[in-house]
This record gives structure tokens, sequence and C-alpha cells, in this order.
């Protein structure tokens, strides 16, 4: 019995010690919603877009606007799709003072792009992170004539492997 008490108490020493090491090394993090840099910051009116259900070789596009709420002039030095069919629009090397806003225009062409479809374009900028990030979505629906060509090639590859 005396045993289990001392192991017991043993315990919550160690329990202890070890939650107000951990508060300590927590204190000393920077808490990251507080910005202390005098550098810009750039904040989207949103930062995806849900196109809803389009057809295939729709080309669509949206507006992200964009406010430089930081400290300093906020310079968009490129801005990339995270594929060929979403082209991006925007203010290349402009500065946009504090308080300034800008406009980011992206296109998304479905073509060869068929149901749920979701596009990231990722803007390079002088921020702290120094990459902001956009995001769009859609359900493309298929092309009947483009889908039945498309299960037909698939239909021989599925062939072929069957054969080797």
């Amino acid at each position: 019995m005396i045993q289990s008490t001392k192991l017991f108490l043993l315990g919550i020493f160690c329990l202890t010690i070890s939650c107000s090491n951990s508060t300590k090394k927590n204190n000393n993090i920077q808490n990251p919603s507080v910005v202390s840099s005098e550098s810009p910051i750039m904040t989207f009116d949103k930062n995806v877009h849900d196109f809803g259900t389009i057809n295939e070789g729709e080309t669509v596009s949206t507006l992200f606007k964009f406010t430089n709420t930081g400290k300093s002039d906020l310079i968009v030095v490129d801005a990339r799709g995270s594929c060929g069919c979403t082209v991006p629009e925007y203010p290349k090397n402009v500065p946009i003072p504090p308080g300034g806003s800008g406009e980011l225009l992206v296109s998304f062409n479905s073509s060869g792009n068929p149901n749920m479809q979701q596009k990231t374009v990722t803007i390079s900028a002088n921020t702290d992170s120094g990459r902001e990030t956009v995001r769009i979505m859609a359900m493309v629906t298929p092309d009947p004539v483009r889908q039945k060509a498309r299960d037909a090639q698939q239909a021989a590859r599925l062939q072929q492997q069957s054969n080797n």
C-alpha cells in the first residue's frame, strides 16, 4: 500500500514538472495571429470560389479581390495555376500601398477536365510567407462525345494490360 502511494505521488510529481516545462516552452513561441512585422499582408475577400456545375468545354472566370492590410507596399511578382487550364491575371510588380487593393482574375478552361475539379493559384509576393494561395473548384459535366472516346481508350488500355 505504501509503495503504491509512493508511485502515485511520484507520477503526480513527474506530471507536474513536465506540464510546467511545456508551459515554459510554449510561452517562448510567438502567437502567429499577432503580426509584429513591417511586411505587407495580402488579405483576400475570399480564398475559395466554387463555380458549381459547368459543362466540359466551358471557360469560366472569377475575381479575387485583395487588400494590403500590412505596413509596407505589397508587390506581386508571380501567380501560377496548378495546371495549364487555370490562368491568373494579376498586377505584376505594381506596388500596392498599405490600405490599397488589387484584383486577381482567375480563368478555368474545363476542356478535357471532366468531373470534380479543384485547382490552386499560388501567388508569389513580398509577404512574410512569400506565398499566398487561392482555390477554385467546379463540377464539370462530361461532354458525351469526349467521354465516349475516353471510355474507349480506357477499355483498350485495360484490354492491352490483360493480354500482357
